[in-house]
């Protein structure tokens, strides 16, 4: 929303900004560039305007995200117990959330830490799911080690 905005002057709800991501937002150039119109209300003029976008400028309004998300991954990992180490390395890590939903989005991760990246059943819902998971069965809580 912040990059249309700055860029083209040009304001878009979250829902718009999220169909976008989802359709041509990337970590990593893609083979095939992908474009996209988008509709929003000119912040000069107050009309509607259309401009088409391209996934590059998505990768660089996404760049900042991307890149503390991968810095959370490698810090998670040097803080992984030696003794889970190979079990990180056969499972990989596993995307859940809306940055699941982009193209290609375990290219980042995989290339970062060299592990398989896979994507949860259900991204959006996982996290939740497990949250409640956790609250409702206190022995899983207790495994948890919070520092």
């Amino acid at each position: 929303m912040q990059y249309l905005k700055r860029k083209y002057n040009l304001l878009v709800g979250e829902r718009t900004a999220e169909q976008i991501k989802m359709e041509i937002g990337s970590a990593y150039p893609l083979e095939k560039p992908l474009t996209m119109e988008v509709k929003g209300r000119n912040l000069i003029e107050g009309v509607p305007r259309t401009v088409t976008i391209d996934d590059s400028e998505i990768r660089e309004a996404l760049s900042e995200c991307v890149a503390t998300i991968l810095n959370a991954v490698r810090v998670a990992l040097e803080r992984t117990p030696p003794e889970l180490s190979p079990t990180s390395a056969d499972r990989g890590i596993v995307l859940t959330g809306g940055g699941a939903l982009a193209k290609e989005p375990g290219q980042a991760d995989s290339r970062r830490t060299g592990l398989p990246v896979s994507i949860a059943d259900d991204p959006l819902a996982s996290v939740v799911l497990g949250t409640g998971k956790m609250l409702s069965d206190f022995n899983l809580l207790r495994q948890v080690c919070i520092d």
